[in-house]
């Protein structure tokens, strides 16, 4: 790999940008001694490695660093006021005080910080790369691992989808010998990570990363090169932590001799030697440049200090959880409706999101050439090619984290679990970054994630629940769960439309069962506006989903019964008013849902109505759900368990009450 040579203007701004966070961190550890800041994780001895990548790549390359790459946020400019504002959790910073340290991104600087799991990022950097690639844009991401987070299940997820992808990835793994305070015996048996490159068929390599020129004239070269012929490279970079993990771990677990050697090494001092020995730095210029960045870090420090502590705002705080949506209502342009099965209703609407939202990309195991396992994207590959419908590996939590990752860069993504109750694999992705990401920095998540769910076809206890509760317990996320066709239509419509997370939830027994005249135009339906299916002053019916229609088989069989039905149609958000309204009306209220009962979303349901609408009963509030068992697979067993087979005697103990 042929290295370009590099001019003193460049190795005394390399040299710089080293000292800068070298001089912060003496900084913070004073203040920690003092009390006036709350944790610190160190990155003293690993400066070269962040400082290095940062200064070889673009401005306009995004970074993902973990919590010990300070150098990476000040080589890419940041002022340090709104640096330490955010490390005092000030309004000012990055996340408002919502989150610490480098939980954060900043799009104006290209960088995207961690989460506290570690493995994650890497996923999303595959979504920043693929969306470089689509848009044309011949651009190198770089994502940083500790040797520990290696062992995570997303890193190789992401390693996976990145070489299958050619997509333009350099994952930096910072080997500083231990996880917290694990040694590397005892996390892998490789005698080095970047061999584990060519289990995934690419390229892998190992450098010293304490040498500040070594890792920046490779990842320059690196880059060079994955710019003109896209692909991954895992590059492993050697160094050693001269801290504790976080300063209140302390190091007592290392053997001294390591502190002696790695002294010896030290990134900062080996490249000023270098310097004063090649005389491209003076004593003079040395102490210069040293009071000039240490009057920077003094006067932001002050700053920063100065600031007042965040004032606690019930309103700026749920205000920030979702990102801006103003919906207005697309009514279809023509009246002429065809009769849709459900199944062909989302099919329809995916064909007619594509065509409107050229940005769309769809992902999903089998959902290509197959078109998916239950042919809902048939026929996509023809008309929208292979780079819009993408076949994934079998790595949900990789395809959810690069969602987000193309969100970042500006895509929608609409991510197909092939089973609902698959999104278990990327549960972290979807409740973790999905739904936290506006909340915390502003960034939102332009994805729906398709949930094909529910009993009722003899599937057995991994193909058949209805987890809508796993995810409407989350912030940041919004749960659709369409009853109807038209509604399917409209409602994923609207979520293609809405730029945040979306779980779309599909039951698979009405895929094929249920069937209306549907419009054939494009038109959206309002989230959070629940739909009053039969109006009667007896009682109030609530459901959604397939459970809806359990409701109207027990009004059909008993037109003695006069009952409002409100088909809620989302979960969140929820119709409080339509709610509370039917309630006041009819003063008895049953709750049928087909997830299990215990902690469903009922419950919810059936509180904030004894909350808010207590003088109305005339009876408790009734839930009719599925038993508290994983769902079996044999048809009694299965009809036993679903909360359908209870129905009807929970209608009558409320009405008879």
């Amino acid at each position: 790999m042929k290295k370009a040579t590099v001019s003193k203007k460049t190795l005394l701004e390399l040299y710089s940008a080293i000292l800068l966070p070298r001089l912060i961190e003496e900084k913070m550890l004073l203040l920690l001694r003092q009390g006036k800041i709350s944790k610190w994780f160190s990155g003293i001895g690993q400066e070269a490695i962040a400082v290095g990548a940062t200064m070889a790549l673009r401005a306009d390359e995004y970074i993902l660093p973990l919590h010990r790459n300070l150098g990476v946020f000040t080589s890419r400019g940041m002022p340090l006021d709104r640096l330490f504002a955010q490390f005092q959790g000030r309004k000012e910073g990055y996340t408002k005080g919502r989150d610490r340290s480098f939980h954060f991104g900043s799009n104006e600087h290209h960088i995207v910080g961690m989460i506290s799991h570690l493995g994650p990022q890497l996923c999303v950097a595959d979504g920043i790369a693929l969306a470089d690639i689509l848009q044309k844009q011949k651009k190198v991401t770089l994502v940083f691992s500790g040797e520990g987070g290696t062992s995570e299940g997303d890193v190789h997820e992401a390693m996976n989808v990145a070489a299958v992808w050619n997509l333009p990835v350099i994952f930096l793994i910072e080997n500083n010998g231990y996880g917290l305070s694990t040694p590397v015996s005892e996390q892998f048996a490789c005698e080095k990570l970047s061999d584990r490159a060519h289990g995934y068929g690419i390229e892998g390599l190992t450098i010293d990363g304490n040498n500040l020129l070594e890792v920046y004239q490779t990842v320059q070269s690196l880059a060079a090169d994955l710019r003109k012929k896209p692909r991954p490279v895992v590059l492993e970079c050697m160094t050693f932590r001269m801290r504790g993990h976080e300063e209140a771990s302390g190091t007592k677990y290392v053997p001294k001799e390591l502190f002696e050697k790695w002294a010896k090494k030290d990134p900062l001092l080996q490249f000023e030697r270098r310097l004063l020995r090649e005389k491209v730095l003076s004593k003079q210029a040395q102490a210069e440049i040293r009071k000039g960045l240490l009057q920077q870090i003094e006067s932001a420090v002050e700053k920063a200090f100065s600031l007042p502590e965040v004032e606690a705002e019930i309103a700026s705080e749920l205000a920030d959880v979702y990102a801006p949506f103003s919906f207005v209502e697309s009514p279809p342009q023509s009246e002429k409706k065809t009769k849709r099965r459900y199944i062909d209703a989302i099919s329809d609407a995916l064909r007619l999101g594509m065509r409107r939202h050229k940005n769309l990309v769809l992902m999903g195991q089998d959902i290509a050439e197959y078109g998916g396992v239950f042919k809902i994207t048939e026929g996509f590959l023809k008309e929208f090619g292979r780079e819009r419908v993408r076949n994934t590996p079998i790595c949900e939590s990789a395809i959810l984290g690069a969602a987000f990752g193309a969100s970042i860069r500006g895509m929608k993504s609409v991510v197909e679990m092939q089973f609902a109750d698959f999104a278990s694999m990327g549960f972290n992705q979807i409740v973790n970054n999905l739904a936290k990401s506006h909340y915390r920095w502003g960034q939102n998540a332009d994805v729906v994630v398709r949930m094909p769910s529910g009993a009722g076809t003899g599937a057995g206890p991994f193909h058949s629940q209805t987890n809508e509760a796993w995810f409407a317990h989350t912030p940041g996320l919004k749960v659709v769960c369409p009853a109807f066709p038209g509604d399917a239509k409209g409602l994923l419509l609207t979520a293609l439309e809405d730029p945040n997370p979306v779980l779309f939830f599909e039951h698979k027994a009405l895929y094929r069962s249920k069937e209306e005249e549907v419009f054939d135009d494009y038109f959206t339906l309002p989230f959070g506006q629940a739909r009053r299916l039969r109006e009667g002053e007896d009682l109030t019916i609530i459901s959604w989903g397939f459970a809806v229609h359990w409701a109207l088989e027990f009004l059909d069989k008993h037109p003695e019964v006069s009952a409002d039905l409100l088909d809620l149609r989302t979960l969140l958000p929820l119709d409080y008013e339509a709610i509370a309204k039917s309630v006041e009306k009819t003063s008895r209220v049953v709750i049928v849902h087909e997830d299990t009962l215990f902690a469903g979303v009922g419950a919810e349901i059936a509180s904030w109505i004894g909350e808010h609408c207590f003088r109305s009963l005339d009876a408790p509030v009734k839930r009719v759900a599925s038993l508290d068992t994983p769902i079996p697979f044999a048809g009694p067993l299965e009809k036993q368990f679903l909360g359908k087979a209870r129905l009807e005697e929970g209608i009558f103990e409320v009405l008879n009450f």
